[in-house]
């Protein structure tokens, strides 16, 4: 049920649908030689962090068709706390994706980057950051625009 701080306010890509196709292909691209379901963590992850409901709503369901757990799911949020459910590969990835989304202190820590790094090739880590920096934009888009979860772009 929407109250008047959740109503749809703005269709974003219906207004300008000249936006919609160049953010669908640099998320696309970013995707290429990823795994798939380390992919859907990350969108999930940084849609948790956003809050972007739309957005979740999508991963969640991608998530689960990649084959990832509903207890991977679930505890995606705490994936900290629950280091036995990620792997070390996957764990540097969450951390990069929060870095970069939440920017804590302006820039990316060091030492992140570096744990990602010792995973990732640099094309693999542009790829990542290409990836963090789609579903940002998506996110933002769509909690700024209110987009509603099962909603339609």
């Amino acid at each position: 049920m929407s109250t008047p701080e959740t109503a749809p306010r703005l269709p974003v890509f219906r207004l300008a649908p000249d936006i919609y196709a160049p953010l669908l292909a640099l998320t696309q691209a970013a995707k290429k030689g990823l795994d798939p379901v380390l992919v859907e963590l990350l969108l999930i992850r940084a849609s948790q962090l956003n809050r972007c409901a739309f957005c979740l709503d999508i991963h969640v369901a991608d998530a689960r068709k990649a084959g990832v757990s509903e207890e991977r799911i679930t505890l995606l949020s705490a994936w900290e706390e629950a280091p036995a459910h990620y792997t070390e590969k996957e764990r540097a990835a969450l951390a990069f994706t929060e870095a970069v989304t939440v920017l804590t202190g302006g820039f990316v820590p060091d030492e992140v980057y570096e744990r990602a790094a010792a995973h990732f090739d640099d094309a693999e880590l542009a790829r990542l950051l290409a990836l963090i920096t789609a579903i940002n934009s998506w996110n933002r888009l769509n909690v700024a625009a209110r987009t509603p979860a099962g909603g339609v772009l």
